[in-house]
């Protein structure tokens, strides 16, 4: 039996244009690239039609193109999403499960960016490089070189909440680089996995209380939103650096600015923000000892090519009638093998 075209659809673009090169050549695809500036009704009667559905960052989605119930049950042949990078908090993963629906994500392609920027967030705090940046713009007079005298990492304690992905490469790197002694707060993985990786668990309390730089590399779930707030920082030593790379939300940012507005702590490394982008207002920007980023921790060159052709990838192997590698919610495996057969006409593998 000859499979029907799979329509697969994605608004504006892809993180790196390698993923329309590599499907553009799969057989029995067909890829269509909508814009948000086109009319409603004429996105909509491409969308309904879709077989698969390829998002954009979360900040970059637009209702009412949300990948929730609503989108689902007006898709019936929908089979499966993909998310760009790792996040999947803006997917509505019980209506995905509950209609057959996979969800995959790209998680591992952003780990190494990620890392790495957690890493130079590190360096660029203790050794006061921005405040010296800053105060020269500002010109001589009033200032000394021991006025931004700094830290090695050298030796340190770092503590990482979420032993995942990220989380693994900041604990290699740091201990690799600099001789860190690494703490990690995972309740996901087992003793085996924390040596493996190269870190001593430790409870959540923990992280805070012993470590002199904290680096956020869990994702944002029902769980772990507001996981962070004001009775953690102030367990914090006032010489420590609090770091997120991970997703707004997990944190407490009014909470944040507080203790640094009391000098509870060193300092801050943020890439995230809940919402994105902060307000030039926003309290934690008037802070000297803290540096922001545009959340573009795994924006590299790099980075963007691996999400974007592992999302390729992954999408031959779904249309293919195969199990994609990082599949999120393996319970809607059975339903949806029903339904891809009864849409595409070609059984799924067991």
């Amino acid at each position: 039996m000859t499979t029907k075209i799979k329509n697969l659809v994605y608004f504006e673009k892809w993180m790196d244009p390698v993923a329309e090169t590599m499907l553009a050549g799969a057989a029995d695809i067909n890829l269509q690239k909508l814009r948000y500036a086109s009319a409603e009704g004429d996105n909509w009667a491409v969308v309904e039609g879709a077989h698969g559905m390829q998002l954009l960052p979360a900040f970059e989605t637009r209702a009412p193109f949300l990948p929730g119930r609503a989108l689902i049950e007006r898709c019936p042949n929908l089979l499966a999403f993909s998310v760009t990078g790792t996040g999947y908090d803006t997917v509505d993963v019980d209506a995905c499960t509950e209609n057959g629906v996979l969800l995959v994500n790209q998680a591992g392609a952003n780990a190494e960016s990620v890392a790495q920027h957690v890493l130079g967030m590190m360096l660029v705090l203790s050794k006061q490089i921005v405040q010296g940046d800053r105060q020269m713009r500002k010109g001589p007079g009033g200032w000394g070189r021991d006025d931004f005298q700094g830290q090695e990492l050298t030796g340190r304690t770092l503590g990482i909440i979420g032993l995942g992905n990220v989380g693994r490469r900041v604990s290699a790197l740091a201990a690799q680089m600099f001789n860190m002694t690494v703490l990690a707060y995972d309740p996901y993985i087992t003793e085996d996995d924390f040596r493996e990786r190269g870190a001593q668990a430790v409870g959540f309390d923990e992280i805070f209380s012993k470590s002199d730089f904290v680096s956020v590399n869990c994702p944002l779930t029902a769980e772990t939103t507001g996981m962070i707030g004001d009775r953690e920082y102030r367990m914090m030593k006032s010489s420590a650096y609090f770091i997120t790379t991970a997703r707004g939300g997990i944190h407490d940012e009014a909470a944040l600015a507080g203790v640094l507005s009391e000098d509870l702590i060193a300092g801050a490394g943020l890439d995230v923000f809940d919402p994105e982008p902060p307000a030039a207002n926003h309290p934690l920007l008037a802070f000297d000892n803290v540096i922001v980023s545009p959340h573009v921790a795994g924006i590299t060159d790099d980075c963007t090519y691996r999400m974007a052709s592992w999302a390729a990838e992954q999408w031959v192997t779904i249309f293919q009638g195969h199990r994609p590698p990082r599949l999120i919610n393996p319970e809607a495996w059975g339903v949806y093998r029903e339904r891809f057969e009864r849409i595409i006409g070609v059984p799924v593998e067991e």
